[in-house]
Parts: C-alpha cells; structure tokens; sequence
C-alpha cells in the first residue's frame, strides 16, 4: 500500500513538472504583436498569398500585354514551338519588372520596408502597398472597362471618385483593358505575316504549284522579313513605351 501511495504521489509530481514545462505560445510572441490566434491567422495569410503570387504578378502587372503580343507574334511568324514558352514567358517577366521597377520601389519604400522595420501596422503597410499598384492600374484601365464592373458589382464596390478605384474592381477592368490592347497589338503584329501569306499563296496557285504548301515559301519570307525590319528591338521597344 505504502508502495502504491509513493508511485502515485511519484506520477503526480512528474506529470507537474512536465506541465510546468510546458512553453507558453503566448510567451513565444513579441510583446504588441497579438494573440497566438492572429499569428497563426497571419502567417495563413501570408502563405496563401505566397501560392497565389504568379497570379498577382499577371492581375495587376504589365505582363499580361507582353505574353499575349509575343504570342501573336510567334503565330504570325508560323512557328509552333519557336521560341520556346520558355523564352516567352521570361523575356515578358524581365519586361514586366523593367516597366513596373518605379511602382515596385515605391511599394517597396512606402510599404515593405517600413513595416519590416515595425514602424507601420500590417494595415498600414497594406495600404501603402497596394496604392502604387492602384495608380499603376488606374492610369492604364479603361474608363469603359471600370464603368462596366462597377454596374456589375454591388453598390458597396462603386468608385466615388474615379482616381481611387476600389481594388476589387479595378483589378478585373484592368485585366479586360490589357487583354484588348493586347490583342490589338497582335492584330498589328500578325496584319504583314497575313499579307506574306496571302502573296505567296496567290503567287503558288497562279504557277500551278498545287501540290507545294505556301507555308513551304511564305515562312523564309516571312522570318527574313522580320529580320530586316529589326523586329524584335521594334517590338519590344513599342511594347514598352505603351506604358508611358
């Protein structure tokens, strides 16, 4: 009996112990910074935002422009896998970094770094993070586009004053725009491959060569063509002062 009592009294002591062990998670969190709850609610946020972040780069940045016309432009020139995706998708994100390099900085001076140096709240700093990449879009958005989502979107959404968009609709419209002037820059693109095409096509028939392929004769041509004009410096130099 007296044995049982010590190994009872023995348990209950090593079970206190361990529980006085026991870190506090509140204690692991800065003084000011929040409950356990909030950090762990943060540090979801951030993450998600993290997995989320090639979508970002392609909703609010230039890059949707750049990949659409260099697309058009491989299609016009009749290429299928020349240049690669590779190559296209780089040289539109070092294009969209070169264009969007002053909102970066800016986002990063007003925002980023004053809140890693905890002078500013996270509301603050999200504030002050997104307002460049609102003036970005709001100098580049259609005023047809943003009419159009904000009748789409509740009353609570719509701009007051059309200098300050409400983001949730702003990033839509600025989208829509950049998809159409995308478009139309390709539609420019491919205009003198078409007509190459078409020559070459015409020239074929009228000599009877009915079983050779124009794309056979029109592709050289076409490749030629753009060499001449010094296209790629063309392109990418009309490209990036569309954003002036």
């Amino acid at each position: 009996m007296n044995r049982l009592s010590l190994g009872l009294i023995l348990v209950a002591l090593s079970v206190t112990a361990a529980a006085a062990q026991t870190p506090d998670l509140n204690a692991l969190i800065p003084a000011g910074g929040g409950s356990a709850a909030g950090r762990i609610i943060q540090l979801v946020a951030l993450l998600t935002v993290l997995s989320v972040a090639p979508g970002l780069l392609v909703m609010v940045t230039s890059f949707t422009r750049f990949v659409v016309a260099l697309s058009f432009l491989r299609s016009g020139l009749g290429l299928q896998s020349t240049p690669a995706n590779l190559i296209l998708i780089s040289l539109s994100l070092f294009m969209t970094f070169y264009v969007m390099a002053p909102t970066f900085e800016r986002a990063w001076e007003t925002g980023v770094k004053p809140l890693m140096d905890n002078s500013i709240s996270e509301q603050e700093a999200f504030g002050k993070i997104v307002e460049p990449f609102r003036d970005f879009m709001m100098a580049q958005v259609r005023d047809k586009d943003l009419k159009l989502f904000e009748e789409l979107a509740k009353d609570s959404f719509k701009t007051k004053d059309q200098s300050q968009g409400e983001i949730r609709v702003l990033i839509p419209a600025f989208m829509i725009s950049e998809l159409r002037r995308g478009f139309e820059i390709g539609f420019l693109i491919a205009l003198p491959f078409l007509v190459i095409d078409m020559i070459v096509s015409t020239l074929t028939m009228s000599m009877g060569m009915m079983m050779l392929p124009p794309s056979v004769i029109a592709l050289p041509l076409k490749i030629l063509f753009f060499i001449l004009i010094d296209g790629w410096s063309l392109l990418i130099g009309s490209l990036v002062r569309s954003f002036a």
